[in-house]
């Protein structure tokens, strides 16, 4: 997202010509038109106490967004429910910033209404961009917890490491990934998780993108690195099986928009005849 797409700070409290993210589970209602979808605006949305409940998300494209939550799925007429996921794969990929904005700061304040120190209610607190929640009693503060990822594409020759993960759908083969832990940098979680899942080494590790990923607070950063040593050797827990793929051969990988996609899509760029291979390792603007 650049600047001039940036969320601006909350404008005072005026949601007449606004929109709404409206959330059910990991899903948002989009409006159908003319085959395409879009973000519906907040007075087009007939759901009693919605608009008083709504959360002011920011400012996005001149537009501004609010963000709610509901614990039932209604249905209205040339409205529907899709999942947040699929944003990049229709007409509504440019509102990916904004949305996965709204999604993960409702997340956080559902789930941080109470203080961890003294157990009594937080108060949301909003300075320019910068959100927290904070306890008037213990002086706690809270701000949205951002949880760091590492994810890896490793080549071999003129081949990719793919990997089946437990908690995929059955078929589908990814990158590695992992969450970052204390005290360990982005290189060395590459190392760490690469070794721990699939039992190899790997060297020329390069930084290519990062996408935030609020399922529930994730932020991607994407790698590449050249394999070194090792027989693959899966951990029989978070991976069930791994191998390497040629550009020929590949499985069933992620969906377009995604980060894993995108590690992907760039390693069979990779593969074209010479003379049309790109340069630009980093595939995030």
């Amino acid at each position: 997202m650049n600047d001039n797409n940036a969320v601006k700070a909350p404008e005072p409290d005026d949601k007449k010509n606004a929109y709404l993210l409206l959330f059910y589970k990991d899903e948002i209602l989009v409006e159908v038109q003319n085959g395409g979808w879009r973000i519906p605006a907040l007075g087009a949305v007939p759901l009693s106490r919605t608009e008083a409940a709504a959360q002011y998300i920011g400012e996005w494209a001149g537009k501004r967004y609010y963000g709610a939550n509901i614990n039932e799925k209604p249905e209205f007429p040339g409205l529907t429910f899709v999942r947040l996921k699929q944003l990049s794969q229709h007409t509504l990929k440019e509102y990916w910033p904004v949305a996965f904005r709204a999604y993960h700061l409702l997340n956080w304040l559902k789930n941080n209404r109470f203080c961890g120190r003294c157990g009594q209610a937080m108060q949301l607190v909003v300075q320019g961009q910068e959100q927290s929640l904070n306890c008037t009693s213990c002086s706690n503060i809270v701000y949205p917890r951002i949880s760091p990822a590492i994810i890896v594409a490793v080549f071999k020759e003129d081949q990719i490491l793919l990997a089946h993960a437990s908690r995929f759908p059955p078929g589908r083969y990814s990158v590695i990934a992992g969450f970052v832990e204390p005290g360990e940098t982005m290189e060395n979680c590459v190392r760490r998780e690469l070794r721990e899942e699939v039992g190899l080494e790997v060297d020329n590790i390069q930084y290519f993108g990062s996408q935030p990923w609020p399922f529930p607070d994730s932020l991607m950063i994407a790698f590449t690195a050249n394999y070194v040593s090792g027989q693959i050797a899966v951990d029989h827990s978070e991976i069930l099986t791994a191998d390497w793929f040629s550009a020929h051969t590949l499985p069933e990988i992620p969906e377009k928009g995604t980060i894993s996609r995108q590690l992907i899509d760039w390693f069979l760029h990779q593969q074209q005849p010479p003379g049309q291979i790109g340069t630009n390792h980093h595939s995030q603007d």
